[in-house]
């Protein structure tokens, strides 16, 4: 930044969140959401322009100055998108401490990408002429830097709109300065790891509910499937050291300064051990003053 007095200043910005990632992962969905959330969201600028964007106008005379709370979409499709230019723009505006500066890069896998620019018939903006897979490929490569520096990897592959939604608001909705944003997910290992979990873990040493004709077609939040899974005689002691475990972390990550904490939980389909171990960890946490945001990514839960 220039010590030039007409230079931008970022002084009394709250919080700046960079959304990029690949062409058809939902960058627009995103930002739709995030603009719900209350943020001012902001797509395609010009890398030029984005110190400009963070000018703030001063408040009319007697007026308090609300601090910005900003989200801006930048990709391949943005006027001279370098993605080593944009990490130097973060790079400087990290040094501002009045400014919280996050990077979420959107992603899925590229058989997605394919049938979704196919279903749409979009043109890939790196493609031109050529199939869409060598637009792909090619953003892949061009977008890497990107995806390694990004404070969050969301693959969007298997979420709904509505999931995607439930997912940045637990990640990124405007609560009390400070505070850990907590989400806690269960998932299917037959779907994939969730890429945003900071810790895993495994539930399928459990009985299985499965396999109980009552229980199958239910889901973890059905009584019926918790008792089944609480006498189970392995689960008293799992939950006990679990709980104890967490709430043991959760103070030493805030303390390092960590915005953000996704806890997952896994069984085989997603729908009954992951989601009630899940459930449960989450009224934990509520009672101990946290807000956890819960999502059941592969339960069919909406």
């Amino acid at each position: 930044m220039s010590d030039d007095a007409t230079a931008p200043q970022l002084k009394d910005v709250k919080r700046v969140l960079v959304v990029t990632g690949m062409s058809g992962a939902g960058k627009t969905t995103a930002l739709k959401a995030l603009e719900d959330l209350g943020y001012e969201a902001v797509d395609n600028l010009p890398l030029s322009l984005l110190p400009n964007l963070l000018t703030l106008t001063p408040a009319p005379q007697g007026e308090m100055e609300e601090p910005q709370t900003m989200a801006v979409g930048l990709d391949s499709r943005t006027r001279a998108f370098n993605p080593e230019h944009l990490l130097g723009l973060l790079d400087t505006m990290e040094k501002q401490p009045e400014v919280e500066v996050s990077l979420l890069f959107l992603d899925c896998s590229t058989e997605t990408l394919v049938r979704r620019f196919t279903e749409t018939r979009r043109r890939h903006p790196l493609a031109a002429d050529r199939p869409v897979m060598d637009g792909i490929v090619r953003e892949r490569k061009l977008m890497q830097p990107l995806q390694e520096r990004a404070d969050l990897v969301i693959d969007t592959g298997t979420l709904s709109v509505h999931e995607l939604k439930r997912l940045l608001t637990a990640q990124f909705g405007l609560g009390e300065e400070g505070q850990l944003t907590i989400t806690v997910t269960s998932f299917s290992y037959a779907k994939g790891l969730p890429r945003e979990a900071d810790i895993v873990f495994d539930t399928r040493f459990l009985h299985n509910p499965h396999y109980e004709a009552a229980l199958s077609p239910l889901t973890g939040r059905d009584p019926a499937v918790g008792d089944f899974i609480e006498a189970d005689p392995a689960f008293a002691s799992f939950f006990e050291s679990l709980t104890h475990l967490v709430l043991s972390l959760l103070p030493r990550y805030q303390g390092e300064g960590k915005s953000y904490l996704t806890i997952a939980f896994g069984c085989t389909g997603g729908r009954h051990r992951s989601v009630f171990v899940a459930e449960k960890l989450g009224a934990v946490l509520e009672g101990h003053g946290y807000h956890p945001g819960i999502i059941h990514r592969d339960a069919g839960l909406d």
